[in-house]
């Protein structure tokens, strides 16, 4: 069984990480949506049970993908887990100078796994969940950038009072 990951801190989940998920879905055989916690980034705008219940929602009715959380090395989770790649959306190059150096250190920590890019839709390619996050603290329509069934949620969470 192909099991792949697909980690990241989804604060919050957008349609290019929605897109990454599908995409990672027909490929393997199971794909684990990976809210990882970085203790470092103490600026989440939701809490690791809110990205994980958001993520819920927007999976629903999905075969084969789940959602799950860690705290700990990316490398060690995926051998815990028996999974056999890191599935990671690759927006500019910038992105990719960042995830290369990610994956060299993760293939040295797990050498079973291995890291599969993908290069993020044109519609997507500026799309961030901190660009989400600006636009709706000012009030902005977000609806074209997040999934329908969580739009009022981030929303409320997020516009300024």
């Amino acid at each position: 069984m192909r099991i792949a990951v697909c980690p990241g801190s989804f604060d919050p989940i957008t349609l290019g990480h929605l897109d990454i998920i599908r995409r990672a879905a027909k490929i393997f055989d199971e794909v684990i949506v990976l809210v990882s916690i970085n203790p470092a980034k103490n600026n989440c705008s939701f809490t690791t049970e809110e990205r994980i219940h958001l993520i819920e929602k927007t999976i629903a009715g999905m075969d084969h993908v789940r959602v799950d959380s860690t705290d700990g090395l990316l490398a060690d989770y995926l051998r815990e887990k028996g999974a056999c790649a890191i599935v990671k959306g690759l927006r500019a190059v910038s992105d990719f100078e960042y995830e290369f150096q990610m994956s060299l250190a993760n293939k040295h920590l797990n050498p079973e796994a291995e890291t599969i890019f993908f290069t993020a839709a044109a519609e997507n390619m500026y799309l961030s969940s901190s660009i989400v996050k600006q636009i709706a603290s000012f009030g902005g329509d977000i609806s074209e950038f997040v999934p329908a069934c969580i739009l009022d949620e981030i929303k409320s969470r997020l516009l300024r009072k």
